[in-house]
């Protein structure tokens, strides 16, 4: 049996943190469904950026839009729906299997929104109603601003991915205002059910304090927060609170390991799915992971629903000058301006793209 499908058997989710047209169109897409377990798929804006710059399929369309007027960032939305419909369309038999529990397929609103509450829910209003698809979530970022957009757009209805949490504190947060919005449903006597995950970030940990601190301790401090996360899941999805909405016939909005790919040489390529093997969660991976992983991996031990040793853990960071709340500050703002340079150079792109398939 696939290590892959070992893993989906343990209650873990296999995601593709990757999209591109060559994808869906060659069949690879569909391949890793049927072959590798694979249960759904998300997007950022670099995603897209480099899947445009490598592809010529995306030339037709761009030509076509650009013919109709449009532009800048309606043309790449216009683009990426292409896409994410299409994969939805893939990942609907495993949405309607499970029940809206699994089979998502994520878009994301503009990165430059991401202190606009107003613009937020605007877009993703906007976006979802566009989408079509059932299975389709909205990602909207963990920031303080987002946090309101979030509770918005699920007393709306819109299924929404959190994306850029880099902490236990960040992902209670984001919790709670997916509650709140199912709760506001709920006493309107509207259908609770609205998709969720809560997307933590885990290798950007160790890339950020990879000189502070000694060769003993690379490549741990993600995982040791990913452990912290996992027990402030098990304990709200144990809660009193958590238990009323479920009793109304809620879902639990589930928790995602998120930047996933092992950026340092000297690691396992597959340290961050071994080492988060969880039930109740889903783990969405780059591409060249998912192959390794099919490849040579393994589940190993199932996370602690206590959160292990990972408080002695944090204890020796701490120790070595590592302030985490701090750098989880950090690092989601520097994760909010890699996603707007990214979105500035998918921009510039597209207008590029645009003038030279126009002339």
């Amino acid at each position: 049996m696939p290590a892959t499908q070992q893993l989906h058997d343990l209650g873990q989710s296999l995601w593709i943190d990757n999209i591109t047209r060559d994808m869906l169109k060659e069949g690879t897409l569909q391949q890793y469904i049927e072959e590798l377990s694979l249960t759904g798929l998300t997007s950022n804006p670099t995603i897209f950026q480099k899947a445009i710059k490598s592809s010529k399929l995306y030339d037709d369309s761009i030509l076509e839009l650009r013919n109709q007027g449009r532009e800048g960032e309606q043309l790449f939305f216009e683009l990426a729906l292409q896409d994410i419909q299409e994969a939805a369309d893939l990942f609907l038999p495993v949405w309607e299997r499970t029940a809206g529990v699994d089979g998502w397929v994520s878009l994301e609103v503009s990165p430059t929104l991401a202190y606009d509450t107003a613009g937020t829910i605007a877009s993703a209003i906007d976006l979802h109603e566009r989408a079509g698809r059932s299975n389709v979530l909205i990602k909207i970022p963990g920031t303080t601003e987002g946090l309101p957009a979030i509770e918005e757009s699920i007393f709306a209805g819109i299924p929404v991915n959190v994306t850029l949490l880099f902490s236990p504190e960040h992902y209670v947060a984001a919790a709670e205002a997916y509650l709140r919005g199912i709760e506001r449903r709920i006493e309107a006597g509207l259908n609770p059910v609205v998709g969720s995950v809560a997307s933590l970030f885990i290798s950007r940990w160790d890339r950020a304090v990879v000189d502070q601190v000694p060769e003993n301790l690379h490549d741990r401090l993600g995982i040791a927060i990913g452990q912290q996360c996992y027990k402030a899941y098990k304990e709200l999805m144990n809660s009193p609170r958590w238990q009323r909405i479920f009793n109304c016939g809620a879902q639990m909005q589930r928790l995602l390991w998120a930047s996933t790919g092992a950026k340092d040489p000297n690691a396992s390529d597959v340290l961050y799915i071994t080492s988060l093997a969880s039930p109740f969660t889903v783990n969405t991976m780059p591409e060249e992971t998912l192959h390794a992983f099919a490849d040579h991996g393994e589940t190993g031990e199932l996370l602690a629903d206590d959160g292990g040793e990972s408080g002695s853990l944090l204890g020796e960071f701490t120790r070595e000058g590592v302030d985490c709340d701090a750098l989880a500050a950090k690092l989601q703002k520097d994760g909010a301006e890699s996603f707007v340079d990214s979105w500035k150079d998918l921009l510039e792109q597209l207008a590029s793209k645009s003038a030279s398939l126009t002339s």
